[in-house]
């Protein structure tokens, strides 16, 4: 008994996880598609992605991002 209950809460759990791997591709592919619509507009994938990116971060996080990249182009001249 033990066995089949097992069986069929695996089976369910499977199956959830492969309707949610789905429905994560179908976000994924909507992602791409803004991306690529803001492309087409003229803006650039590139930083918008890093605007993304930064914008999850906490403000703290990205302050400190931030300085430490400041800090590593002075110290190779590209400031």
């Amino acid at each position: 008994m033990t066995d089949n209950i097992s069986a069929e809460q695996l089976r369910l759990l499977i199956e959830r996880v492969e309707r949610l791997e789905e429905e994560k591709k179908g976000l994924s592919d909507d992602i791409r598609d803004v991306y690529l619509e803001a492309k087409s507009t003229g803006f650039d994938i590139k930083t918008m992605r890093t605007i993304v990116r930064l914008r999850r971060m906490e403000k703290h996080h990205r302050d400190e991002a931030e300085m430490l990249l400041d800090t590593y182009k002075q110290a190779l001249g590209l400031s």
